[in-house]
Formats: structure tokens, sequence, C-alpha cells
């Protein structure tokens, strides 16, 4: 995994910045229900969401486990952000309206990784609230162009984030579906050049930098035309989960 504190600094610009953050609030209050007053941002990162999400009557926390994404966050969303695991939660049982996730699944090491932190999503969530959270977020980066052809021998493992396993790890923990949308991944299209950059910093992580299929990849991804010109923008899905109410 990428040490998000050192990438603190770029992660915005490089990541579609205010448009992809302006369309991923929008996504997840689409899948809030009336009425909804506090909301958790798990793993906020730098806060660009989160400030988003902010306002309207809707009090939100932000919580991120690297020091500089939290530092940064806080200085968005001043007196809202905390520092803490997603795996443990720094906050008591049924505190908040809604708890998102947006972007954080499919980092983590596995199912039981996952599974841990949805149930900690679900602990901290009121009865009758919504926990959100993204799916399928690597699958969504393969758009059908010629760079996802061209890492197509890459290994590729289950995503801990797959809908479906997604679905599992909340009904474990008496979550039930309650919607979904999408929203496109402004300024997130791959141009063969910028991927030639992912796969030497270790972005593709089961691609060693070094190795002989990184080497493999890098030289069919730098022959192919329009080096610098970004390929389609995903589209990131969101489910909703609901606590069932309380009695």
């Amino acid at each position: 995994m990428l040490d998000y504190s050192r990438e603190a600094d770029r992660y915005d610009a490089s990541r579609g910045g205010e448009p992809r953050a302006d369309a991923a609030a929008t996504a997840v209050r689409s899948l809030l229900p009336p009425g909804t007053r506090t909301l958790l941002d798990v793993a906020c990162g730098t806060g660009l969401v989160t400030r988003r999400l902010a306002g309207a009557g809707l009090r939100v926390t932000g919580v991120d486990a690297a020091d500089s994404m939290a530092r940064m966050a806080a200085g968005r969303l001043p007196g809202g952000v905390v520092l803490g695991d997603s795996r443990r939660l720094p906050f008591s049982d049924a505190s908040f309206d809604a708890v998102c996730a947006v972007w954080l699944l499919h980092l983590l090491s596995g199912a039981g990784e996952a599974a841990a932190v949805v149930a900690e999503c679900a602990r901290v969530l009121r009865p009758g609230g919504v926990f959100v959270t993204t799916v399928d977020k690597a699958a969504a980066h393969d758009v059908g162009s010629d760079i996802d052809a061209a890492l197509a021998p890459r290994p590729v493992l289950p995503a801990v984030d797959g809908a479906g396993a997604v679905g599992t790890y909340a009904a474990a923990r008496g979550l039930t579906p309650a919607g979904e949308t999408w929203f496109r991944g402004h300024g997130q299209g791959r141009s063969p050049r910028s991927t030639i950059a992912d796969v030497r910093r270790g972005w593709f992580t089961q691609i060693p930098p070094e190795g002989p299929l990184a080497v493999l990849l890098t030289t069919d991804l730098a022959a192919l035309p329009d080096q610098e010109v970004p390929r389609p923008d995903p589209h990131f899905t969101l489910r909703a989960f609901r606590k069932p109410p309380a009695g």
C-alpha cells in the first residue's frame, strides 16, 4: 500500500481535485435518508470530500489514520477531524446518523480486515442510520481502453471491496441494502505516461516496480499512441446499507 502520509501534498491534484470531490460528495448525500444530522467520514484523507459533505444542517466528522492527511483535513474542517484507525474507530457506539467510507475498503489487506472496518462503521452507526461505501473500486478503472489491454497480464486478486463481498460484511452486522448510485471520477482517466509512472512507484500493489512484469508492462504502455492523452474517466459505485431501527 502507498504511504498516504507522504501522498498528502500531491493527493488532491493527482486524483481529480475539486470536480471529483464535488461529484463524490453529491453522490454520498443522495443516499442519506431525510433527517440525517450527523455523518462520520471514515478515512477522510485530505478532507476535500469531507468539507463538501458538511453544511445544510449536516454536521460532519472526519477520521483518518495518516497524520499529514488528517492535518490537511483539519485545515478544511476546523474542529471536525480526528486521528484514528478505521479498524478501531475512536467513537462510542451509535454516535452518528450516517457513516461513509469512500475509497477505503479496496486498500485493505483482505476480507477479514475489510469486514472489521465495516463492523466498526456499523457499531458507531445509530439504529435506522445508513452506511455508505464505494465498491469495486479497482474494476471501475477498467474502461475498455488500450491501456487496460496493455495491463491485462497483471495479476488480479479477488477484490475485498467487491459488491458481493461488501454485502456479506454488511449483512453479518445486520445491515440491509438501502440504495446505490455512481459518480464520475473526474480527472482520473489514465494516460499511458501516467500509468507507467504508477507502475514504477508501486501503485499496482501486485507488481514489484523493479520486476520483470513491470518492465513488460511499461514497455507495452510506452508503445501506445497519445502518451499524454487521458482515456475515459472511471465511474465509481456507491452502495448504502441501513441499520435496523431500535426496538
